[in-house]
Parts: structure tokens; sequence; C-alpha cells
């Protein structure tokens, strides 16, 4: 009988150190998955000076986390964690949105960016998550023939 229960005792244990230890690894706010791009917008998503911002907001569009990665590669793996965090509380249903371009504004898309969201709504413990960054405002283009620009007047 005190085998049974010193086995018991030592089982339990190694449960709820494993347990401990998962919620340690996971935290309160974990969210992992993938970007990707259309094959006709990688050029111009991979373009130099180039930022990839994923933003998570909650239910009122308030962003809760924001993660940003330079001179990104597609399709790009990524993880948010609490080091992500900018909020106190994150708890329900959230938004996943991306954001590329060169500019470094979020919140502004402007001529050039390339910007998506995920389809479903994801938990501050989502696993897998694929956001297509599928749309775009149009490439930038120099004006033609603008006199009197910037460069011109500064020059003399």
């Amino acid at each position: 009988m005190k085998k049974f229960l010193c086995a018991l005792a030592v089982l339990s244990l190694l449960v709820c150190g494993y347990a401990w230890k998962r919620t340690v690894q996971e935290g309160r706010f974990n969210i992992s998955g993938t970007v990707t791009v259309p094959e006709r917008l990688v050029d111009m998503a991979q373009a130099d000076n180039n930022a990839c911002a994923i933003i998570v907001k909650n239910e009122a569009d308030v962003p809760v986390a924001i993660k940003r990665v330079v001179d990104p590669k597609f399709p790009l793996a990524f993880t948010l964690g609490e080091e992500d965090l900018l909020a106190e509380t994150v708890d329900g249903n959230l938004k996943l949105e991306v954001q590329i371009n060169n500019h470094g504004q979020l919140g502004f898309i402007k001529q050039g960016d390339i910007f998506g969201a995920s389809v479903t709504p994801v938990t501050p413990h989502s696993k897998d998550v694929v956001v297509q960054a599928d749309k775009t405002m149009g490439r930038v283009q120099l004006a033609r023939n603008a006199k009197g620009n910037f460069f011109r007047t500064a020059a003399r």
C-alpha cells in the first residue's frame, strides 16, 4: 500500500510540474502562424526597406499587440508573445491584421501598401494562423513633368 501511495504522489507531482511548465511557457498570450503574399505581390512586398507589421486588435478595433519584421521574406512565420503586448488584459475574440509598407506608419493605408487580415477570429492562444496579405492600394509612381518639385526648389 505504501508503494502505491508513493507512486501516486510522484505521479501527481510530475503531472503538476508538467502543467506548470506548460503554462509558464505559453503564458497568457501566444499566437503563431504564417503571413503569405500572392505571387503577383511578392516582389513588391519583399522590396528593400519594407516592414511587415502584424497587428492584433480586440473586438473594438483597438490594437492589443504589434510585431514588426524589417525586410521580410514570404511566406513569413511569426510568433507573438507577451513581449509584444500593448494591453494589460487580452481576452475574447481577436482580429489579426497585416500591413506591409516602407513608410512605417500603421493604420494609414497609402499608395503602394500591401495589407490583409485573417478570415476567422483568433484567440490569445491560437496556433497555425494563416494571414494572406493580398490587398494593395497600387504601385507608387513618380509624377511626370512636375515643375517646381522639391528637388528643383531645394537646388536653387
